[in-house]
């Protein structure tokens, strides 16, 4: 390590390392947003096996979730390596494996529904057939700009994502429904959802547009991101096929443990099924 670079030039460079790597571009704004929050706290001091301790101990007391806690110490592990500074790498927190998820977040197919319909009513069918086209698909909503014309001509998408390509199919009504929207948008190749200076939809922009949905849908915002539309897909097509490791190779994912996280019953299904064991006299 260059004992004559800050640490927030470090982190710089880190980031450009980050992106050679061909880290997307989410991973590489969540890393460098924990590094500077780690930086923040750091003040100047030399960085130590002591310290980056005391950064975990920190984040556990200022009430941080467990699997957050974790991620940003991912971030910080990575840099160090980096650094070649292993020796003040820190330990994850030992989660127990979750059961079921939290019932304010999960996004149910009714929620969706009024969604969609609601959208339609306000006359925002980019929204309504973006949600559709996240929700049909599986696709993360980084992967939307891989939703060309030529895709919906073909019913497939081409996606480059973290070194690897996979193929995702697109249902046939879909596929009708995008092209009639590019036509509409006088689109006749490439990326469909578009800006209207035609720049491509950015995450927090989608991400935007969903939350100032929720007030006049009804739906909680809670529950509305599109990453959720993603869980609620392979909630369906899991229910479909039972074939976790075809869910896994639509979904994108290189562990099966993930895929398994987003098929976590609700706690209030979990209490249903513990109530139908009938062990209760």
């Amino acid at each position: 390590m260059n004992e004559h670079k800050s640490i927030s030039e470090h982190i710089q460079t880190y980031a450009n390392h980050l992106r050679l790597e061909e880290k997307s571009a989410a991973t590489i704004e969540k890393y460098l947003r924990d590094l500077r929050n780690f930086a923040c706290w750091l003040d100047g001091r030399e960085i130590t096996k002591e310290r980056t301790a005391e950064w975990k101990a920190h984040l556990v007391e200022r009430g941080y979730a467990p699997a957050s806690v974790n991620a940003m110490l991912s971030a910080l592990n990575g840099l160090l390596d980096f650094l070649e500074l292993g020796t003040c790498r820190v330990k994850f927190l030992k989660l127990q494996r979750r059961m079921f998820r939290d019932d304010s977040r999960d996004l149910t197919r009714a929620d969706y529904d009024w969604l969609i319909s609601t959208a339609q009513e306000r006359s925002q069918n980019r929204l309504a057939l973006l949600m559709e086209t996240i929700c049909a698909t599986g696709i993360r909503v980084s992967e939307v700009r891989y939703i060309t014309v030529e895709a919906a001509k073909a019913g497939r998408a081409e996606i480059a994502l973290k070194g690897k390509i996979r193929t995702i199919l697109i249902p046939g009504k879909l596929c009708r429904k995008l092209l009639k929207y590019a036509k509409q948008q006088k689109t006749a190749s490439g990326e469909i959802f578009l800006n209207r200076n035609g720049t491509h939809l950015s995450r927090r922009q989608i991400w935007a547009e969903m939350k100032r949905l929720c007030k006049y849908a009804g739906v909680e915002p809670s529950k509305v991101f599109p990453h959720n539309l993603r869980h609620l897909f392979a909630t369906a097509f899991y229910r479909a096929s039972r074939d976790i490791v075809k869910l896994a190779d639509v979904l994108g994912h290189s562990s099966i443990e993930t895929t398994r996280i987003y098929l976590l019953t609700s706690g209030a299904e979990h209490q249903r099924q513990l109530d139908r064991l009938g062990l209760v006299l």
